[in-house]
């Protein structure tokens, strides 16, 4: 099942994200405002009332017509299910019906994992991928952070077969 969050889920969410050992983790507690605050623009997947996957995004204040994906995480238990493409796409068709017509997600270049799904996604949803580099590494106050690369996906329109 893939649903909005509740703030109870935050705790699941960080574990999800802490497990994956791949994402840049945030405090617990940033998770659970997140669930909090972001839920209208964020989903959960659940089995056994457990959550076991996540995409946690906002509508951007200055372009309401774009949300940007934060996050987006899998347990181990369901990966290479197809979950993480799943989440994004019933994200994106409740954002589109309210008016987004833009994702945005930023990935550094060796992410290729992520690079694939959001791909994949332009793919699926027939929409264009504009890329550009929104913070290069020298803007990280740690030394040797790759650029995050901003990919723009869109304009977005709900598509004829999502997950296909």
């Amino acid at each position: 099942m893939i649903e909005s969050p509740t703030k109870a889920d935050g705790a699941q969410l960080w574990r999800i994200a802490r497990d994956s050992a791949k994402l840049d983790l945030n405090s617990p507690y940033a998770y659970m405002l997140w669930c909090r605050d972001f839920a209208a623009s964020s989903v959960v997947a659940r089995e056994d009332g457990e959550a076991v996957g996540f995409v946690i995004a906002y509508r951007r204040p200055d372009a309401p017509d774009s949300a940007l994906v934060w996050q987006v995480a899998v347990d181990a238990s369901q990966r290479g299910k197809g979950l993480a493409g799943a989440l994004l796409d019933a994200l994106y068709t409740r954002l589109v019906d309210e008016g987004v017509r833009y994702l945005e997600t930023t990935i550094t270049p060796d992410n290729e994992a992520s690079i694939r799904l959001f791909t994949s996604f332009a793919k699926r949803w027939n929409a264009a991928v504009e890329t550009s580099v929104l913070f290069g590494g020298e803007d990280f106050p740690d030394a040797g952070h790759l650029p995050e690369e901003l990919y723009r996906i869109g304009p977005l329109m709900t598509p004829t077969n999502p997950g296909d």
